[in-house]
């Protein structure tokens, strides 16, 4: 956002203005075009690395190359998505009333982001040192440091793009933003100083009792402060009192980032924003009209069933309910739908398809508690159609209840609705057949879902223009995914420190303390991950939860992919769980209505879809009895 021009007979500072708004604009431009090749270079070199194996060849160094470039993509990401106030936080400052308060509670929050986010600057610069000295090797000669040399880039910008933003937006108090901005980067800066001297020194005390650091951190939390900066913040804290390198943060996004099956994430995201960008949504919703319009309810069960498509590539990141929400509230409105109703059904069916095959939980939740993540697309199978389903069956209800209109079944409009949309419907089966035939992995396949989305979405259908808007798209979707993988890199590091701690295993002591029964454990754990889900995005849930939980459910006797879809399944529910679910913050701004309005909407739908949860977490069978149909 560019700064507010003031009246003054000065010609040249008349026009200051619009130069640093123009410079800001071209460095935006270089930078986001930076991230989208990334991006774009990470799908082509899988491409040809299948296309190589299938001449018995290789491109060398593909992988290695495509890990680093998942680093340049996320970070130069999240410092877009700080350029465009779209860090992810949590909504709560919504509550305050528009003024005063609003205002400092922004400034505070923006104040602790730019000091943790300096502190976060230190680290990686320190880990980049150290690989330096080392000087390990990506591939092809390319150094280990010069991949690393994201980590400082990012960093500083969004420190500043923080200080920036404090100003911004607060009527006069917009002085006072920067200059409580500023004295918090040089805070954390300080801190950082300190804590490198402290590793030579272990008498010199930095920050002294942690308590009221982290508490300072929940509260900034509570007002705005971007996720990652908590996260990021109480890692690099807690290190530092415990006398440990603050370079160990940035070791753990490293190695995340590193991991082999983390490009999908990305990938996947680009392939859900190609066809969110185009009319894949319209072709879809007649094509599920068609053969399900003529049933009480049919429209209400299309937009259900398109949700959840989407929603399989995109992941809980709102893009459904941003993308489609329009189309379909207006369709549902059309057809007779109480708006209720319709609220209620979008809101809801934004995080639906969460446990579809091959959605980025499910992969995330596979990378992070060490299981195979063809067994959970294959265990999230029914349990995801059976959250559909009940959504539907409730669609089917509010079509009798309102008499809404619906849509004669005729077998030649089906199937040219069928023909048109046969692009996109062969789309999940042409990426399972890939995976479970070993023709590609996960990533691969990632990797061809984006290509094939790109080649029906510029070529075949001609919704995008390769020259107008697939640079837009790309950049969208660098931002979404900067946004969430910056996440889940800082969170790498909390987890560390939460397992060097041995939290994990006097969690377990606490729990097999008090707990004896393996049915009260899971639905005390249902409580649980329901709040977790309400406070925190799914990504950064699961890299902060999950090696709490894998242990506990190990220690009951609960299947490891059955917790797996039970700790799915209750954050999907989390997005939907007042006060602050995000799935109730978008819809409102998405359509135009009251919070409260949204919470009442949503009820029935929380409660229909807590029914699923408890189902999927009491009957295992629905999450294992695959395996045994398929005789493994």
């Amino acid at each position: 956002m560019s700064p507010t021009v003031l009246p003054t007979s000065d010609p040249k500072a008349a026009t200051s203005p619009s130069v640093w708004a123009s410079l800001r604009s071209r460095f935006d431009a270089l930078e986001g075009g930076l991230a989208s090749l990334a991006l774009v270079a990470m799908v082509l070199l899988l491409s040809a690395e299948m296309v190589a194996r299938a001449l018995g060849s290789s491109v060398p160094g593909s992988m290695p190359l495509v890990q680093h470039l998942t680093l340049w993509v996320a970070f130069l990401g999240a410092a877009l998505a700080a350029s465009e106030d779209k860090l992810l936080a949590l909504a709560t400052p919504t509550f305050l009333p528009a003024g005063l308060w609003r205002d400092l509670s922004k400034i505070f929050a923006l104040t602790v982001g730019a000091g943790v986010t300096a502190l976060l600057f230190r680290a990686s610069y320190e880990f980049l040192q150290v690989e330096r000295e080392f000087g390990d090797q990506v591939a092809l000669g390319l150094p280990v440091w010069v991949a690393l040399l994201v980590l400082p880039i990012a960093f500083g910008l969004i420190a500043l793009r923080l200080i920036w933003q404090a100003g911004v937006g607060t009527g006069g108090r917009r002085w006072l933003g920067w200059a409580c901005a500023t004295a918090g980067l040089l805070l954390g800066a300080w801190i950082g100083h300190l804590a490198m001297l402290s590793e030579a020194d272990p008498d010199l005390v930095v920050i002294g009792s942690v308590t009221p650091w982290l508490l300072l951190l929940g509260a900034a939390m509570l007002l705005g402060t971007p996720i990652y900066a908590v996260l990021g913040g109480a890692a690099v804290l807690l290190f530092i009192h415990d006398f440990v390198p603050i370079s160990a943060v940035p070791v753990e996004t490293y190695r995340l980032a590193v991991s082999p099956t983390l490009p999908a994430i990305p990938m996947f995201t680009l392939t859900g924003f190609l066809l969110a960008e185009g009319k894949s949504s319209e072709r879809l919703v007649a094509v599920f009209r068609a053969l399900f319009g003529w049933i009480p309810g049919g429209t209400a069960v299309a937009a259900a069933v398109v949700c959840a498509f989407f929603t399989i590539f995109t992941g809980g990141s709102g893009v459904t309910i941003l993308a489609l929400g329009g189309l379909l509230f207006q369709a549902l409105q059309a057809e007779g739908y109480r708006e209720n109703f319709s609220l209620g059904l979008l809101t809801a069916s934004g995080s639906l398809g969460l446990l579809l095959p091959p959605a980025l939980p499910l992969i995330l939740y596979g990378i992070v508690a060490g299981v195979p993540i063809t067994d959970l697309f294959l265990g999230g199978l029914v349990p995801g159609i059976l959250l559909v389903a009940l959504v539907a069956a409730w669609g089917v209800r509010e079509g009798l209840r309102s008499g809404a209109r619906r849509t004669k079944f005729v077998l030649g409009s089906a199937g040219r609705a069928i023909w048109r949309a046969k692009w996109e419907l062969f789309l999940p089966v042409f990426l399972l057949v890939a995976i479970f035939s070993s023709y590609a992995t996960v990533v691969e396949a990632s990797a061809l879902g984006a290509l094939y989305a790109l080649v029906i979405q510029c070529f075949i259908n001609r919704d995008l223009s390769m020259r107008r808007d697939l640079p837009r798209v790309i950049r969208q979707c660098v931002v979404l995914v900067g946004g969430v993988l910056i996440i889940l890199s800082v969170a790498m590091g909390l987890t560390s420190y939460l397992v060097d701690a041995q939290v994990p295993s006097q969690l377990l002591a606490l729990v097999q303390d008090h707990i004896q029964s393996p049915l009260v454990f899971l639905l005390m754990l249902n409580i649980f991950l329901l709040l977790v889900g309400c406070l925190m995005d799914i990504f950064s849930a699961t890299v902060v939860v999950v090696p709490l939980i894998v242990p506990l459910g190990a220690a009951f006797g609960i299947d490891p992919i059955h917790l797996g879809i039970i700790f799915i399944a209750n954050l999907e529910l989390g997005y939907l769980t007042p006060p602050v679910g995000l799935n109730l913050f978008l819809a409102s701004y998405r359509f135009e209505r009251p919070l409260l309005t949204v919470y009442r909407s949503a009820v029935p739908m929380l409660i229909i879809l807590g029914i699923g949860v408890l189902l999927i977490t009491y009957v295992p069978f629905l999450t294992t009895g695959i395996f045994s149909v398929l005789g493994r």
